[in-house]
């Protein structure tokens, strides 16, 4: 997509701090970085959610992620890592293209977990969630 700022940078109109790159992804420093060694995956075809992304390409992201943990864990070498992505405007993605962020983790570095994201469960129980799974 022209205009989106991830296809600029696989583009090369914009400079980044480059960690891993493949035919299929690129990582990078987060510019805004939350943590030390702060990384963004994305792959090179434009994708704005994850459903819109073919499943071949899929697994190659994911197989980057794993591969640019691995490079964060010989360089940085972190306590642990938190890896997700905002899939979506209510779920907070701001820039229009998929991509998965990789948090390096250190013992007492005042993060919290995946779970401290949200806590707001709905008005339905986990068996009502469930039953919706089973009309199928």
């Amino acid at each position: 997509m022209k205009d989106c700022l991830f296809c600029k940078i696989i583009r090369r109109e914009i400079p980044c701090h480059k960690v891993y790159e493949d035919d299929l992804v690129i990582s990078f420093l987060d510019i805004k970085p939350h943590a030390m060694g702060h990384t963004v995956v994305i792959p090179k075809v434009h994708a704005e959610r994850v459903f819109d992304l073919k499943e071949d390409v899929l697994k190659e992201l994911i197989i980057a992620v794993r591969k640019t943990m691995n490079l964060l864990q010989e360089k940085l070498n972190p306590d642990g890592f938190n890896v997700g992505w905002n899939d979506g405007a209510a779920a907070g993605q701001v820039v229009k293209h998929l991509h998965v962020h990789i948090m390096p983790r250190w013992e007492r570095d005042g993060g919290g977990s995946q779970h401290t994201i949200i806590n707001n469960a709905g008005n339905r129980s986990v068996e009502e969630v469930a039953e919706m799974f089973n009309e199928n």
